[in-house]
């Protein structure tokens, strides 16, 4: 059959988490490029509902600020004082007013839930007919949890909590997991009828499910496929155990993609990552936020992307690169650091100790060895020779180089921001280059050297550098009436 769109989501997200011992929310703690509540609202995403409410309630400014970043289209709703599961519910139910249609509701601290979980709550909710469908799971271990009640014939019946069951309830091991499909109606009716009869003195959710099913109304379980999806995160302990099954689940599904993940167990994926397939990824490789690996390229080892594109049949090893792009074809590394605003063209390079920022590299351009190239522009085809710097800060504001097509500069130039180098030029070893450089020309500006002999034996006396000096001297003064005595 198919499934209608929710009529919304409901995301409890207003609990203190005070196990995480943290300033910060615990819904926002982050794994894998993403907040716990991001993670959340992605598999909210998936059912696409009509709306999506977050209740907040602990740190509220601090959660409203991350959805207006993350999630701008999700709404808010305050639950000022923790009064239970259903008082948050009912706060979303006072705002929204009656609600018509399916109302899923899940927490923002179970960051491990697919959307195709949630898709299939709606679809076996709506197929049923039912007033709420318990999202349900087993777990090897039960223990501490409310156990779903079947009857003879497998249908369900009712929740009991552990401390209220019977031996043979605690026997089972069908959990449930606090999250629900909802008759929209029937629960905006429901919520204003949640007892304070409790231990706490708080509304229930749980309440709901009895109260639907006195009344007559149909009632289910679905059963979650893998029961990990379900598991919420206390304290940072469970968060990080949650962030490795997550990357395990990010590294299977790029690997049945068609990329090679050579180990594992030392490389991270973010949510936001995409990689090509005949892609190799060398082990203790972390690819971060937005980053994408075109097919055929080769990243690590020992490398960590963020925000950065990676071109077809591209290899970067032992590189850190914030915001950059390396096209299709080029070769990074070992040990370069790539800044925000970098721009390598296809088949360009960024070879051993280069460092750049907001620089961009023509196709075919190389920057082999041991530079740092700041606010600059290189153009097709051209070299920079190893030990150069970029000067692209005079003290107050930065300034930028422009490098031609087809330049070849010498090793230890300094290049004195804004200045140009035309295409087709040379610059020679040691040039410093304070003014522009018509195409073709060639740019010095060392002197003719100097040589001042018999300066270390001077200068240096009873040094091995004098000693070494003295001994090269009269072994050439000895060879000298040898010489003299050959004949013409």
């Amino acid at each position: 059959m198919s499934v209608s769109r929710p009529a919304a989501v409901i995301v409890l997200a207003a609990g203190e988490g005070t196990r995480m011992k943290s300033r910060l929310p615990k819904v926002l703690h982050e794994m894998c490029g993403r907040s716990m509540l991001g993670h959340v609202l992605a598999a909210a995403e998936e059912v696409a509902p009509q709306r999506v409410v977050v209740v907040v309630g602990h740190g509220r400014e601090q959660v409203g600020a991350h959805l207006a970043e993350a999630a701008p289209k999700a709404e808010t709703a305050v639950q000022a004082e923790q009064k239970g599961t259903g008082h948050a519910v009912r706060m979303v139910i006072e705002q929204l007013g009656p609600v018509s249609g399916t109302v899923v509701l899940v927490y923002g601290d179970t960051p491990l839930l697919r959307g195709r979980t949630l898709t299939d709550l709606v679809a076996g909710h709506e197929e049923a007919g039912n007033a709420v469908t318990v999202l349900s799971a087993r777990v090897p271990d039960p223990h501490g949890y409310g156990r779903i009640v079947r009857d003879a014939e497998g249908a369900f019946t009712g929740i009991v909590e552990h401390a209220d069951a019977a031996p043979e309830q605690l026997a089972v091991d069908e959990i449930n997991s606090g999250m629900y499909a909802f008759d929209g109606a029937l629960l905006s009716e429901v919520v204003h009828r949640l007892s304070t009869d409790n231990a706490k003195g708080e509304e229930y959710i749980t309440d709901a499910v009895a109260i639907l099913r006195g009344d007559g109304h149909r009632v289910g379980a679905a059963l979650a496929r893998d029961w990990v999806e379900i598991q919420g995160v206390n304290d940072r302990v469970q968060l990080a155990q949650a962030r490795r099954l997550l990357n395990d689940r990010l590294l299977e599904d790029a690997m049945r993609a068609g990329a090679t993940i050579v180990d594992p167990a030392t490389t991270w994926l973010d949510a936001g990552v995409s990689i090509g397939r005949d892609a190799v990824i060398e082990p203790q490789t972390q690819l971060q936020g937005a980053t994408s690996v075109g097919e055929d390229a080769h990243v690590g080892p020992g490398t960590v992307l963020r925000d950065t594109v990676v071109g077809a049949g591209a290899v970067v090893s032992n590189t850190v690169a914030h915001g950059a792009r390396i096209g299709a074809g080029a070769l990074v590394g070992p040990f370069s650091y790539l800044r925000p605003g970098t721009v390598l063209g296809d088949r360009a390079k960024a070879g051993t100790f280069v460092e750049m920022k907001n620089a961009v590299v023509g196709e075919g351009s190389k920057v082999p060895h041991l530079t740092y190239v700041g606010d600059a522009e290189i153009g097709r085809g051209s070299n920079i020779g190893a030990s150069s710097v970029f000067v692209n800060y005079d003290g107050v504001g930065k300034h930028r180089t422009t490098i031609g097509d087809h330049v070849r500069t010498g090793s230890d130039n300094t290049f004195v921001a804004p200045v140009e180098v035309g295409d087709g030029a040379y610059t020679g070893a040691g040039t410093v280059v304070r003014e522009n450089v018509p195409p073709g020309s060639l740019a010095v500006s060392a002197g003719g050297q100097r040589v001042i002999e018999g300066w270390v034996e001077r200068k240096r006396p009873g040094t091995a550098a004098a000693e070494a000096a003295r001994a090269a001297r009269e072994d050439a003064a000895a060879e000298l009436p040898e010489m003299s005595n050959k004949p013409e």
